[in-house]
Parts: structure tokens; C-alpha cells; sequence
């Protein structure tokens, strides 16, 4: 490490910009170590640079009921990646540069590891700039004024280990609470009215990449198999065209049904439901820090890394799989190779534990 800051130093509370634009899981799994921070510094001043997309997230609060976060910064990156060299874009960097700037962060630190999320960081002009040594993208440490190398497993272990180099406190990760939205909480229940009296397993057959995806037509024989025990099933996208929810309901022989759902709503629903199955994605990781218990279906992903945190869970992967995070679409052998009758026997463990 090169230079810390002195953040008692200044007779003033800190100031400390967090980095991480996307994605959902990657978003939610940052949290504990934010809420570990604000449990270690109640009054600092929390600023986060976040995707649109995810910014609901950020209504996150500690188990006290403390705000995670002080100022949510939105980063466009769809938008700026449309017309890198359009006038819209350009204004839109601007602004975000001033807002960081009057904020007066003295400390940025960056979660995420990539080119772009250092650029970001950056643009802040803290005299701190933290990340981590081994970058997702190598380049982003020449951004750094400081780095950690973290050596738990787990990367909410990770990312809280990084955080607590950068402010030099012992952090470790905390339990939070998200945001319950009243208009989305109504919507979810009139959407689950007809279930009422029977468990809802919610399924999202979605993935960053190809290679994670377990197949759309298991899927929608896990929909019919939990049916005839019992078990309703409802198929959770974000739009109504979603190619992936759509071939696991006409899969499911009308056993299940798709529902499109913005983060809020998606939210809402996952909090109601006995359970949720999905692959490495944002669905199953926000069912997580809701509590909700989860199926996993691993693939190229490692679970000791990036596995579902803090919920009754089982992890289901193929013994074919090899760890590997290059996006590609090519099928994983190992992600195929689970059964549909291993999920069944998974899901029933979780809803049914006493048998």
C-alpha cells in the first residue's frame, strides 16, 4: 500500500466514495461490507456510483435501521456505451464529475476492478483511490494510489477485505436489510393471491452468459414436477418478451406462468416466496440477502466464491464444471448434467426440512 487516509484526522466525518456500477449479484454482494462500514463509521459520509438499474438496491439499511448509503451516484454505462461520442454522453460525464467533486469524497474505493469502474473512480479527484491488487482487469490497478490483496474465499469475505484496508478498520461482512416498496409490495401480493395456501418456487432461468444457464426446457419439467407435488412455480423477467422465460413456460406444458418484473417488484416477490431456483444470477442472489432459501445451479462459477451469502441454501454442480468467469455461451458440461430430479430432491429438502 502506498498512502492511507487519516480519517479521524480532519476533525470531520470521512468521506468515502464506494465503486461498483453492476452487476445485481455483484451490487448485492458489496453490500455487507458498505453495512459493515457504516456499523464501524455511523456518521461517515457514503457515497456509491451505481448502474440506474440497480440504484433500488441501495435502499439497503443495517439491522439498526441506518442508511448503507448517503448519495447514490448514477453511472449510465448503457447509455454511454450507445453514443460514447455523442454530446449527451459527454454532458452526462460532466455532470457526474461535478457531483462527485462537490461531494468532496477523500476517499473512492473501487469494488468492481475494471477499466471503466477505475475511470470512474477516479473522475472523483479523492486523494485516496483504493482497489484491489489483482484487478478484473489488470489495467485498472495503474489507477490506484492504494491496493489490497484479499485472501478470504468468498468474495462478500473479499470485498469486505478490501474496504477495510482502504479505511484501515477491521470490518467483517454485516447483515442488512432491503427495501420494502410499498407500490411493489401491493402489486407482488395481488400477483400471488391466486397461490395463496401453496408454496411458490420462483424460477429464473437467466444468466450473465450463456454458460450459465441450465436449460430452459429443464426448467419448464421442474415447473410440471413441482406441480404435481404441490408446488406452484412462477418464472421471473424482466420484460414479457424474455426469450429464456418464455421457452421454460412453454416447456412446462402450462404448469407455470412468466411474470415481468422491474427490480423493486422482482424484489417484492422473492421476499413472498418459499423459494427460489436459479442459476449464478442476480434473482438468486437477491433471494438470498432476502433470506429466502435458494436452489443454486452452478456451472463455470465457483460457489466458494460467488455463491449465494447468508440463507438456507443448496448448491447444485456437476463435477464436469472447470471455475472459469470468460463470458462465453457454450454449454458447461457440469451445469447440464444436473438432473431434474436432483433439483426436485434440493427444493423439497429446503420446503419440507422436517422430512
Amino acid at each position: 500500500m502506498s498512502e492511507s487516509l487519516p480519517l479521524f484526522a480532519t476533525g470531520r466525518a470521512p468521506r468515502i466514495l464506494i465503486v461498483r456500477i453492476g452487476a445485481m449479484g455483484d451490487v448485492l454482494h458489496a453490500l455487507p461490507a458498505v453495512a459493515a462500514l457504516r456499523a464501524a463509521l455511523p456518521a461517515a459520509h457514503i457515497g456509491w456510483a451505481v448502474d440506474p438499474r440497480w440504484q433500488s438496491l441501495l435502499a439497503a439499511r443495517t439491522e439498526q435501521g441506518s442508511a448503507l448509503v448517503d448519495t447514490i451516484h448514477v453511472v449510465p454505462v448503457a447509455a454511454w456505451k450507445e453514443k460514447p461520442f455523442s454530446r449527451a454522453t459527454r454532458v452526462s460525464i460532466q455532470s457526474l464529475r461535478r457531483a462527485f467533486r462537490a461531494n468532496e469524497y477523500e476517499m473512492a474505493v473501487d469494488l468492481q476492478g475494471t477499466i471503466r469502474s477505475a475511470a470512474v473512480g477516479r473522475m472523483a479527484s479523492a486523494r485516496v483511490f483504493a482497489g484491489r491488487t489483482d484487478p478484473r482487469e489488470s489495467l485498472a490497478r495503474l489507477l490506484y494510489t492504494q491496493s489490497a490483496t484479499p485472501r478470504q474465499p468468498h468474495i462478500v469475505q473479499q470485498t469486505c477485505e478490501i474496504l477495510s484496508a482502504a479505511v484501515a478498520l477491521p470490518l467483517t461482512p454485516a447483515p442488512l436489510s432491503l427495501d420494502a416498496n410499498p407500490t411493489a409490495s401491493l402489486w407482488a401480493t395481488a400477483q400471488l393471491a391466486p397461490f395463496a395456501g401453496v408454496p411458490v418456487a420462483v424460477l429464473s432461468a437467466g444468466g450473465g452468459w450463456g454458460a450459465k444457464c441450465w436449460p430452459a426446457e429443464r426448467f419448464g419439467q421442474l415447473a410440471a414436477a413441482l406441480a404435481s407435488r404441490g408446488v406452484s412455480t412462477i418464472v421471473a423477467a424482466a420484460t414479457d418478451d424474455n426469450p429464456a422465460a418464455r421457452a421454460v413456460v412453454e416447456a412446462s406444458s402450462g404448469a407455470t406462468r412468466l411474470i415481468a418484473c422491474d427490480l423493486p417488484k422482482l424484489t417484492a416477490l422473492l421476499r413472498r416466496a418459499q423459494i427460489c431456483i436459479a442459476g449464478d444470477t442476480g434473482p438468486l442472489h437477491l433471494a438470498a440477502a432476502l433470506g429466502t432459501p435458494v436452489v443454486a445451479l452452478f456451472g463455470p462459477t465457483d460457489p466458494a466464491r460467488n455463491g449465494p451469502w447468508t440463507t438456507r441454501v443448496r448448491i447444485l454442480r456437476g463435477p464436469q464444471s472447470k471455475t472459469s468467469y470468460k463470458h462465453t455461451n457454450a454449454p458447461d458440461p457440469g451445469l447440464n448434467s444436473i438432473r431434474v430430479e436432483d433439483v426436485i430432491h434440493s427444493a423439497m429438502e429446503l420446503l419440507l426440512p422436517d422430512r
